[in-house]
């Protein structure tokens, strides 16, 4: 299955994404903010399939993370998440974005949006 990449500040959110994307046979690693996201792409030398991120986080949130990744790693699929509305205007621009997907959302349709994203 894809490589993930789950940036999100809540510990709680991360191992309960995580595990269901587990579920469907993904190999999934976590960072709790954009800075320490972009600290494992760069590691990885961007070797992930889907970044998966929240917008709002501490040091660097998950669109200053989605703009650095799509530059370095233009291959790289972007799934991003949030529960503010305003920031669909700042994600719409970004290149490689597979979708926005609102909060709350049910691990059912995380799952089938992250399907339908590594699928594009």
């Amino acid at each position: 299955m894809a490589r993930i990449l789950l940036v999100d500040d809540e510990a709680s959110v991360r191992g309960f994404l995580k595990r269901g994307l587990e579920l469907d046979g993904h190999d999934v690693e976590t960072a709790g903010d954009g800075a320490e996201g972009l600290d494992v792409l760069t590691a990885a030398h961007g070797a992930f399939d889907l970044l998966l991120t929240d917008v709002r986080m501490p040091l660097m949130d998950g669109i200053a993370l989605a703009q650095a990744a799509a530059a370095q790693w233009p291959g790289l699929v972007i799934l991003i998440m949030t529960g503010y509305s305003d920031q669909h205007e700042r994600a719409q621009g970004l290149a490689n974005l597979a979708g926005i997907m609102l909060k709350p959302f049910t691990l059912g349709e995380l799952r089938a949006h992250v399907a339908q994203a590594l699928a594009s």
